[in-house]
C-alpha cells in the first residue's frame, strides 16, 4: 500500500548528464510504501508520478520513454522518465539514488 506524502509543483530543471536540457513546469506527488495495516513506511520504496509542462511546442518526441535528471526549485533532484507525450513522469523502486543500509 502506498500512501500520499508530498505533493509539489514549481519552475525546474530537465538534465541528463550534469547537461541542461529544457527548462520545466513540474508537478509531482511523492508516495510512500506503507507495512500493511500497521501503518509504517518501508524505507526507501517510492513511487513518483506526475506532470512536465515544456511550453506551446509540448513535449519532444525524442524525450519520451528516456530517464533524466529533474532538479526542483528548492534545489532537490529526481530521476524521472518521461512516459508520454502529454508530459507524465514517473519513477518508482527502491533507494533512486543508492544507500548503504541494505
Amino acid at each position: 500500500m502506498f500512501k500520499l506524502v508530498e505533493e509539489s509543483a514549481g519552475q525546474g530543471e530537465l538534465s541528463r548528464c550534469g547537461a541542461l536540457l529544457h527548462s520545466v513546469r513540474y508537478r509531482i506527488s511523492r508516495f510512500q510504501a506503507q507495512l500493511g495495516e500497521s501503518g509504517l513506511p518501508v524505507p526507501g520504496v517510492y513511487r513518483i508520478e506526475g506532470t512536465l509542462e515544456f511550453g506551446p511546442s509540448g513535449t519532444p518526441a525524442e524525450l519520451i520513454g528516456q530517464a533524466f535528471t529533474l532538479t526542483l526549485d528548492d534545489g532537490r533532484a529526481l530521476d524521472v522518465t518521461v512516459t508520454s507525450a502529454d508530459g507524465r513522469i514517473l519513477t518508482e523502486g527502491r533507494h533512486p539514488r543508492g544507500c548503504a543500509c541494505c
